[in-house]
């Protein structure tokens, strides 16, 4: 891991944040919370407790936080939605995306019919701060923003899903009904783009290839292959030549 490392402090914060969440949740007042989920709603209060700060009008959109000048947005998927929020926003201010990524997932299924529980089971995949590069590939032509901040949150949560998919166990395609969220595991930071280095993973060769870097990050091959397109976008790798038709990396000193 590469980011925070993750106190009691920090629990006693997300729980506290877990709780605001869910009393805000029950009321659904304020503009901007009719629609939101218990995962978003927690990100916003860990950030900032305060909700006075929250849904603040910046311009002709809304932030979800607002305060001394710096905008917060928790987006928990779909980066490419707030595309044009962040062409207004990065002209005049200092903007962090805060973005989960599922670590540890325990899943629960619910049947839409009977209304009845399944056992809660452990999934077998598994989510580090790798995982963000198919969202990150969304906002590309912005990563390299002076103003643009991230934090990769990654966290273990309870899934709960309805069984409603098409496949034969209901299960595939099905619609998630909510994430709660259990613990922070850990907390990337990315304040600049050459903090892009803390996404190249450990035990890679001096040069190496997106297979490579599959195996080193335990992410698809797919997934390698937008990480290393970011990461060369944002100047942490270099191609230095190909094995058959498979660029050759090396990562820059930075």
């Amino acid at each position: 891991m590469h980011g925070l490392k993750v106190s009691n402090q920090l629990e006693e914060k997300l729980t506290q944040a877990l709780e605001l969440a869910r009393e805000s949740l029950q009321n659904r007042h304020r503009i901007g919370t009719q629609s939101e989920r218990l995962m978003h709603s927690t990100l916003k209060y860990f950030y900032e407790n305060n909700d006075e700060f929250h849904e603040a009008k910046v311009g002709r959109y809304f932030a979800d936080i607002f305060k001394d000048n710096h905008i917060y947005e928790v987006q928990t998927r779909h980066l490419g939605s707030l595309r044009k929020k962040l062409d207004f926003f990065l002209k005049d201010y200092e903007v962090t995306i805060i973005h989960p990524i599922h670590h540890n997932k325990w899943l629960t299924w619910v049947d839409p019919e009977t209304g009845e529980t399944s056992k809660r089971r452990k999934s077998p995949k598994t989510g580090n701060e790798y995982s963000a590069f198919r969202e990150l590939y969304r906002i590309k032509s912005q990563l390299k923003h002076p103003n643009l901040r991230l934090k990769l949150v990654l966290i273990d949560v309870d899934e709960f899903r309805i069984l409603n998919g098409w496949s034969k166990d209901r299960k595939k395609g099905s619609h998630r009904m909510e994430s709660i969220p259990i613990s922070i595991v850990d907390i990337v930071e990315i304040n600049s783009p050459a903090d892009y280095i803390k996404l190249i993973p450990t035990g890679l060769p001096k040069e190496y290839t997106t297979k490579d870097y599959r195996k080193a990050a335990k992410i698809t091959q797919s997934a390698a292959c937008t990480a290393l397109n970011i990461l060369h976008h944002m100047d942490i790798t270099k191609r230095v030549g190909k094995v058959g038709n498979a660029y050759l990396y090396k990562t820059l000193d930075i």
